[in-house]
């Protein structure tokens, strides 16, 4: 018997998880369905649900509970212009 999970490098958030106003340094939760791995303590990319790269953000915690992955995370640098990853 094994578990489901995904590894993921990019952070991509749809619509009403994303953060209304990006701050540098300032904290976020985020819940992603299912049991994700991601590279904690390093910087990765805030896209959007288009694809659209926003800034790095930092994962400071990961919490795997019923079916979920909950993500703590602090944006660590704005970009000066979102770009498309797609």
């Amino acid at each position: 018997m094994g578990m489901p999970c995904q590894v993921n490098s990019i952070v991509k958030l749809n619509g009403t998880e994303f953060p209304t106003r990006l701050e540098a340094h300032a904290a976020h939760k985020a819940t992603k369905s299912g049991y994700r791995i991601f590279p904690i303590d390093v910087p990765l990319q805030l896209v959007d649900e288009a694809w659209c790269a926003h800034a790095d953000v930092v994962i400071t915690q990961l919490i795997w509970t019923n079916q979920q992955t909950i993500l703590e995370l602090y944006v660590h640098r704005i970009y000066e212009q979102p770009f498309a990853l797609k």
